[in-house]
């Protein structure tokens, strides 16, 4: 048995079976349907019914507040429908609309970029090509395992995809990537997902911030915003905990010394050294950096604990939280943890 679902930016009908939710069916379906965390904690997915029922899984009331719940919004990756459904999702700025891809890529190169941190470069086999906008994500399977999102870090129109995977504390995956991923093998890449992308009509300040491995998606927004000759100030930070967990600095150093309107500032969180670098929480640098953020977009990629904190105290300051682009991004331990709270 299923439902039938329109949805409004789509010309399809959408027929999504019963307990599939209608994000999963429209993922399934090529439906490029904005999504992030697909387990009701980033809010990315948020659409409103206009018509029908659905059973709404447990949720962040971050990503829906009881308040929207009750205008009519729902969450897509938690909305199993009880009847056939009318829905649209919300329209952020700028909407990136490139066709869902499945290719089959070959791994053409492998390098540590830190410690914990390895770049996987991948030359598309079959399924291309693969259109996407600066800051997106695609879901990546490495040699049978568990699908896992990375974000693009090279700009749009790069023969190789570029990606920085992090090894993370207990993850399968990330652990195969550090230690058996090899030149020549096969990787599924789906995608492209995300909707923190480059504003590339918007012509004011432009905030970069990055924590660890979310340096990926800012790069790739770096770059290309410099490919376009956008003129206004770009400021980019990197935060992470202590000097070994820094890269990419020789590059936006050159970056900056190429542009006039771009800086870099490496952000040390708990440094194990005497260091002349600038000390303490990025989301605290920041906000004392900037008093007047009128004119503004910030785009910020990293852990979500990281994310969430620099978004409230830029909020604070004075941007609109529809300036504030983010794609929220857990580790499958994080998600857990979060279905158990919201539960």
């Amino acid at each position: 048995m299923s439902y039938r679902v329109r949805i409004r930016q789509s010309e399809t009908p959408l027929e999504v079976a019963m307990g599939q939710t209608i994000l999963e069916a429209a993922l399934e379906a090529g439906i490029s349907y904005p999504c992030g965390c697909r387990s009701g904690n980033c809010g990315a997915c948020k659409s409103r019914l206009f018509e029908g029922d659905v059973e709404m899984s447990p949720h962040s009331p971050y990503a829906l507040s009881k308040e929207e719940r009750k205008a009519g919004f729902i969450l897509a990756c938690r909305s199993v429908p009880w009847s056939d459904c009318d829905v649209a999702w919300n329209e952020p700025d700028e909407l990136p609309q490139h066709p869902l891809r499945r290719l089959t890529c070959r791994v053409c190169g492998l390098d540590a970029l830190t410690h914990d941190i390895r770049r996987v470069r991948l030359e598309i086999v079959e399924g291309g090509p693969f259109d996407f906008s600066a800051g997106q994500y695609a879901s990546l399977a490495f040699n049978g395992h568990p699908p896992r999102d990375y974000s693009m870090a090279g700009a749009p129109g790069d023969e190789v995809l570029e990606f920085h995977v992090r090894a993370v504390e207990g993850g399968g995956v990330s652990a195969f990537v550090a230690r058996e991923l090899a030149p020549g093998d096969r990787v599924i890449v789906e995608g492209p997902h995300g909707i923190a992308q480059l504003r590339e009509g918007h012509r004011g300040p432009i905030l970069a911030l990055a924590g660890g491995s979310g340096l990926a998606p800012i790069r790739s927004i770096v770059r290309r915003a410099l490919d376009l000759g956008f003129a206004q100030p770009i400021h980019c930070y990197l935060g992470v905990r202590d000097e070994r967990d820094v890269y990419g600095e020789a590059e936006f150093r050159a970056l900056a010394e190429q542009h006039g309107n771009f800086s870099f500032t490496v952000v040390l969180s708990e440094p194990s050294a005497p260091t002349e670098r600038r000390t303490g929480y990025l989301a605290d640098i920041v906000a004392s950096d900037f008093a007047n953020l009128d004119g503004a977009k910030a785009y910020l990629a990293g852990p979500p604990v990281m994310v969430e904190t620099c978004v409230r105290k830029l909020e604070a300051a004075g941007l609109a939280p529809e300036d504030c682009h983010a794609d929220a991004f857990y580790t499958e331990a994080e998600k857990q943890a979060l279905e158990a709270a919201n539960g």
